[in-house]
């Protein structure tokens, strides 16, 4: 069905990744393979030389953490783990997902959603930031 499928997840809010699980593994079918991507927010303060090491320090904690949860992740799937790939980056939601999306010639992006405001209408602001954005398909879970 479908060879590359995008899936960011927020490994701190789980639950809202567990609903997009099984929508992915049946997209991906017999063959496609799941790219599993967390994006940590880039930091905008590194003008502060004496909080600089403390940052890094703390983004790279944030990584390490990030990386072994989506490892664990990996287990939430019922297709075979080389199937799945795991990617951690910087930067925006929204920026991320799409250059990945080129990067990796991906066919469909699918996200889960969390409560919609009305400032975001009717879905979560990073799931609606994506769907405006792509220039793949995209599927939303709620």
């Amino acid at each position: 069905m479908y060879q590359t499928i995008i899936m960011p997840v927020d490994v701190f809010e789980m639950e809202l990744s567990d609903k997009a699980v099984r929508h992915a593994e049946f997209l991906a079918q017999e063959t496609g393979v799941i790219h599993l991507l967390h994006v940590l927010p880039a930091s905008a303060s590194l003008s502060l030389h004496r909080f600089a090491a403390d940052i890094r320090r703390f983004e790279e904690h944030l990584q390490v953490e990030a990386q072994s949860r989506l490892e664990t992740m990996v287990s939430h799937f019922s297709l075979a783990p080389d199937r799945i790939k795991i990617h951690v980056r910087l930067g925006s939601v929204r920026d991320v997902v799409n250059e990945m999306a080129k990067e990796l010639a991906a066919d469909v992006i699918v996200i889960g959603s969390r409560n919609p405001s009305i400032s975001t209408h009717l879905l979560g602001s990073n799931a609606s930031s994506v769907v405006r954005h792509a220039h793949i398909p995209v599927l939303v879970v709620r």
